[in-house]
C-alpha cells in the first residue's frame, strides 16, 4: 500500500474544459510524482446537475490526455447509506440542526447563516418528494472554533466557523450535500492529498471540521489558481461558457496546463508526446512553482 493517495473527482455536468484539466494534472502528477496512487470519483451526487453522456466524455478525454486512474470509478449515487450512517453520527453528536429558514429569508439576512434554528435539534423530518420539499434542511452547527491548516500551495490558512456559517448536510430536496459526500468518500478512500481549484478554499475548514467530529483521518491539501475568462474574469467553467477540450491535440493541452501550473519544461517540450510529457512532469515536480494567483485562458 502506498502512503500517498490523491484524487480527480469531476462532477458529470458536461465535458472537461481546460480549467478541470488542469487540477486533473496536477493531481495526477502530484500523486504520482510521490509514487502513490491516483484515484477518481465521480461527483454526481447532485442527479439534478448530471447531464447525460457527460461521465463517458471526461474518461474518454482523461484517457486521451493520458491520466490513468488507479482502481475502480467511485461513484457518489452508490453511497447514500454511507452518508446517512454519517448523518446519524453527527445526530448524536447533538451537531446537527433542523432548519426551516427559507431562501428568500435568508437573503434578507447577508452573510453566514444567522443561527435562527440552531436550537432544533430533533424534529420530525419528512423527505422530499416530486411535488414537495423536505420537512426541513439538516444543518452542520459550527460553533465558535477555528480552523487552521497548511496549505501546500498557498501557506498557512486560519478560518473561524462562526464567519462561514453552518452550512448544509442534506439539502431541501433531500439530496445530500456535497460537504457531506466529500469527506465520507475521501475517508473511504483512504485519500491522504487533495489537489484542487482555489474556489474550493473556503470550503476546506467546513470539510476538516466534519473529517474532527467524525474521528476520520486528516488530509493535506493543495489549492490551485484559478483559470479566468480574459473578457470578464470570471472563472472557467462549465457555468460560464468554457469550451470542452479538444482530444485531438492532447499533448499540447498537457504542455500548456504544465505551463500554467508553473513546471520547468525542457526545450524541446512541444515536441514530446503526451507520454513524454507526463514522464518529465512527474520526475521533475516542484509544488511550490506552482503560481499563487489566477490565471487567464490561453
Amino acid at each position: 500500500m502506498t502512503d500517498h493517495i490523491g484524487r480527480f473527482a469531476p462532477s458529470p455536468s458536461g465535458p472537461l474544459h481546460s480549467g478541470s484539466l488542469l487540477a486533473a494534472v496536477a493531481s495526477y502528477v502530484d500523486a504520482k510524482a510521490h509514487k502513490g496512487q491516483w484515484l477518481l470519483r465521480i461527483e454526481d451526487v447532485d442527479r439534478h446537475r448530471t447531464v447525460k453522456g457527460s461521465r463517458d466524455r471526461i474518461l474518454k478525454s482523461l484517457e486521451h490526455h493520458g491520466l490513468h486512474w488507479d482502481g475502480t470509478i467511485e461513484l457518489q449515487t452508490n453511497n447514500d447509506d454511507r452518508y446517512e450512517a454519517a448523518l446519524e453520527q453527527l445526530h448524536q453528536q447533538q451537531k446537527v440542526f433542523f432548519c426551516q429558514c427559507s431562501r428568500t429569508a435568508l437573503k434578507q439576512t447577508p452573510g453566514p447563516y444567522p443561527g435562527t434554528c440552531r436550537t432544533k435539534k430533533t424534529s420530525r423530518y419528512i423527505a422530499a418528494t416530486r411535488h414537495q420539499p423536505a420537512s426541513h434542511t439538516l444543518r452542520f452547527e459550527c460553533g465558535e472554533d477555528t480552523i487552521d491548516f497548511t496549505d501546500r500551495i498557498l501557506g498557512k490558512q486560519s478560518f473561524e466557523l462562526a464567519q462561514l456559517g453552518d452550512f448544509i448536510l442534506r439539502r431541501r430536496d433531500s439530496l445530500f450535500a456535497y460537504q457531506l459526500a466529500v469527506v465520507i468518500d475521501d475517508a473511504e478512500q483512504s485519500v491522504t492529498s487533495v489537489v484542487r481549484g482555489a474556489d474550493l478554499l473556503s470550503s476546506t475548514p467546513w470539510q476538516i471540521a466534519l473529517q474532527q467530529a467524525l474521528n476520520l483521518p486528516a488530509m493535506n491539501y493543495a489549492h490551485l489558481p484559478l483559470i479566468t475568462h480574459a473578457n470578464n474574469g470570471q472563472k472557467l467553467s462549465k457555468q460560464t461558457g468554457a469550451l470542452a477540450i479538444n482530444n485531438s491535440h492532447a499533448a499540447n493541452n498537457i504542455y500548456i496546463a504544465l505551463t500554467q501550473l508553473g513546471q520547468q519544461l525542457p526545450e524541446q517540450a512541444q515536441r514530446l508526446s503526451v507520454e513524454q510529457l507526463l514522464i518529465w512532469a512527474i520526475d521533475h515536480w516542484q509544488i511550490n512553482r506552482i503560481p499563487k494567483t489566477a490565471l487567464i485562458a490561453s
